[in-house]
C-alpha cells in the first residue's frame, strides 16, 4: 500500500517544446541527455521521462535506436524508472504505430499514452525568440499553428493493445477535461487496465490553463468518472506554472513531474542551469510539506510495473 507521505517526482529531460536557442543548458544529444537524467535521478527523481534528438542539430526525432542508447546508458548508471514518450515530438501528424515503435522495440516499464487529439500549439515563442541557430527551429515553431495532434478512438485502441502486448505501463497524458472523459470511455470498455496513472498537462496553448479551478476540476472529474480508487495522478505545470502548480499537487496528495521539457527557468527571470536544479528544488519543497521523495524501487511498486530486468535495451 501506498505511503501517503510519499510523493513521486518525475523529471522531464528535454522534450520536444523548446529548441537549443532557447537556453543553453537544454540536453540535446544521447550523451547530455544521459548525464541530465542520471543527475536528476541522484538529485531525488524517481523517474526520468525521455525524448530523443538528432545529435546534429537537436530536432525531435522517433529514431528507435536513438532511444535504445539513451535509455540503455542511463540503465547503466541508474536505478531510476525510465519512461519513454510515444508523443512523436515534431512529428505529430504521424501514424500512432509510428510514434509509439518505441514501446514493441524497447519494451520499456512505462511510457506515455496521449488520451486525446488536440490543438497543441507553441508558435507564440516566435515571439518571444528572434534568433535561432538552426533554420527548423522557426519552423518547427510556426508549424504547430495549423497541426492537430491525433489520438482518435481507433488510434487509442491500437496504442492500447501495443501496451498490453509488451507489458509497458500507460501513463495516461490528458491536456484537458474531454481526455478524462476519453480515459473513462476506455477503462469502463475494458482497454485500460487499473490501477491507472493519469497525467494532468496543464498550461499548453490547445489545452485546459493554470488556474487553481481549472486543477480541482481535472481532479474532481478523474474522481468522479474513474473513481479515485482505481488510479493515480501526477501533474505539469507548463513554463512558469511548474513549481506553483507542482506544489498544489503535491499538496492535493498527488506527484509531480518537473524538468526542462517544461520549463526552461528555475525562478522568474533566471534559466535553470540543469534538469538537477529543478528537481532539487521540487524535493525541498515536497520535504517543507513534510513528506519524501518516492524511491526508483517505491516508485515501481506504487505503480505497478514489471521491473528493469524485465525491459529491452
Amino acid at each position: 500500500m501506498r505511503k501517503d507521505d510519499v510523493v513521486i517526482v518525475t523529471c522531464a529531460i528535454t522534450g520536444a517544446i523548446h529548441t537549443p536557442s532557447m537556453s543553453p543548458y537544454l540536453p540535446v544529444t544521447p550523451d547530455q541527455i544521459v548525464e541530465e537524467a542520471v543527475k536528476a535521478a541522484e538529485a531525488g527523481a524517481g523517474m526520468v521521462h525521455i525524448h530523443a534528438r538528432d545529435p546534429k542539430d537537436g530536432r525531435p526525432t522517433t529514431d528507435v535506436e536513438v532511444f535504445r542508447y539513451i535509455c540503455r546508458e542511463i540503465k547503466k548508471q541508474s536505478d531510476v524508472v525510465i519512461n519513454v514518450t510515444t508523443g512523436g515530438g515534431g512529428t505529430l501528424g504521424i501514424p500512432v504505430e509510428e510514434r509509439a515503435k518505441v514501446v514493441p522495440a524497447l519494451k520499456p516499464e512505462i511510457a506515455t499514452f496521449n488520451m486525446g487529439s488536440m490543438n497543441f500549439a507553441i508558435h507564440p515563442l516566435l515571439k518571444k525568440y528572434k534568433e535561432f541557430k538552426y533554420d527548423w527551429e522557426p519552423e518547427y515553431l510556426e508549424m504547430t499553428r495549423d497541426i492537430v495532434f491525433r489520438n482518435t478512438f481507433k488510434d487509442l485502441e491500437a496504442l492500447s493493445r501495443i501496451f498490453k502486448e509488451n507489458d509497458t505501463k500507460p501513463e495516461l497524458e490528458c491536456y484537458d477535461i474531454g481526455q478524462i472523459y476519453n480515459t473513462a470511455f476506455m477503462f469502463h470498455e475494458g482497454y485500460l487496465e487499473p490501477p491507472l496513472r493519469l497525467q494532468f498537462i496543464h498550461g499548453i496553448l490547445g489545452g485546459i490553463g493554470t488556474a487553481v479551478e481549472d486543477v480541482l476540476f481535472m481532479k474532481q472529474t478523474a474522481d468522479r468518472l474513474i473513481g479515485r480508487e482505481n488510479y493515480t495522478w501526477s501533474l505539469v505545470g507548463a513554463g512558469r506554472f511548474q513549481m506553483p502548480l507542482g506544489t498544489l499537487a503535491v499538496i492535493m496528495g498527488g506527484d509531480v513531474r518537473v524538468g526542462l521539457e517544461d520549463s526552461l527557468y528555475i525562478e522568474r527571470g533566471k534559466l535553470a542551469k540543469s534538469n538537477a536544479e529543478q528537481v532539487e528544488k521540487m524535493v525541498r519543497i515536497v520535504k517543507e510539506l513534510g513528506k519524501r521523495p518516492a524511491t526508483p524501487d517505491e516508485v515501481r511498486e506504487i505503480l505497478g510495473l514489471k521491473g528493469k530486468e524485465r525491459v529491452n535495451f
